[in-house]
């Protein structure tokens, strides 16, 4: 996110590090990187240092983020040192809860060459990752993960617009939202059911379901002095292996080539498809969500609507 949560001040997150990682704070830098999660980077005594992540979750929504980090502190257990996981609180949990809306994690800080979102610019960071989502899906799957359900968040909220519900007036941008998901119904609604029949042929696939990331596009990565990380675990699922690669491939068909002479498994168009396009719902819904409520026109705010309107865009023009 570009910006803080205005009711989570510093003093707050300070204290919170101090209870659960007995850490002493002497600097919170706010990170504007990403989107959905917030980002510190923090300072302590004798300039030790940690980066720390913050998320606006319903109680739902938090023990499926415990059960993710928790995935990533066994693989990290189990020998996979790439895994960047969580450090445990001091009562053992990967993640604490702060108020009623904020929950916290705390990592260990990784130096090292860092990489925005988006495509990869070098066949050995690719390649670099690939290697890593192999060993991770090799893994013997945590006693915590949980399975891929494929349910879209927010997706209630959607077909309630696409149906004619009233949207409240919470901002500059509900009016505008209301007549986009209008003027493109239609599309959003073949986009939701091609997503469903997807979905049934998946679950027929259910015995090829390994521990996945989630993410693993290059911004996700860090370039360390003694290898590659492969970092931000929180949407970690047991699913199809496709659900790790469908964003890998350069186009080509290479990478998926490599996947499967790595481990044999041959992957299913069908399942690539499904997580092409649910990325893209996903997010789409949680644009409408986040405009379903009070919002102010900040640069988040801003940035969403864009997203929001180019996902759209994208939709409609599936076939």
């Amino acid at each position: 996110m570009l910006t803080p949560p205005p009711d989570l001040p510093d003093d707050l997150l300070a204290a919170a590090l101090a209870r659960h990682w007995g850490i002493e704070a002497v600097g919170l830098e706010y990170l504007p990187v990403g989107f959905g999660s917030h980002h510190w980077a923090v300072t302590g005594t004798g300039d030790r240092r940690w980066f720390v992540t913050v998320d606006e979750v319903i109680p739902a929504a938090f023990e499926r983020l415990l059960a993710a980090l928790g995935t990533a502190a066994a693989l990290r257990a189990d020998g996979l040192d790439f895994v960047v996981a969580p450090l445990p609180a001091a009562e053992g949990a990967v993640a604490v809860r702060v108020g009623e809306r904020f929950a916290v994690a705390c990592y260990p800080h990784v130096a090292g060459r860092h990489f925005d979102f988006g495509e990869f610019r070098e066949e050995e960071h690719r390649r670099a990752v690939l290697d890593m989502l192999v060993a991770v899906h090799r893994a013997a799957p945590p006693a915590v993960v949980r399975p891929d359900d494929y349910t879209i968040a927010h997706r209630e909220e959607v077909e309630s617009l696409l149906s004619g519900a009233p949207i409240p007036a919470t901002g500059p941008y509900a009016e505008p939202m209301r007549d986009l998901l209008r003027d493109t119904a239609t599309a959003l609604r073949r986009g939701l059911a091609r997503y469903d029949a997807l979905v049934a042929a998946a679950r027929a696939h259910a015995d090829r379901a390994v521990v996945t990331h989630g993410e693993p596009h290059a911004g996700n990565t860090i370039h360390a002095p003694d290898g590659w990380r492969l970092i931000d675990w929180d949407t970690a699922l047991l699913a199809p292996p496709e659900r790790d690669l469908w964003d890998l491939d350069p186009g080509d068909g290479s990478v998926l080539a490599a996947y499967t002479a790595a481990t044999g498994v041959a992957l299913e168009p069908a399942l690539l498809e499904l997580y092409r396009l649910r990325w893209d719902l996903t997010d789409a819904a949680e644009y409408v969500h986040r405009f379903r409520w009070p919002h102010t026109g900040s640069a988040d705010d801003v940035k969403s609507w864009k997203n929001l309107r180019e996902l759209i865009s994208r939709l409609a023009d599936l076939p």
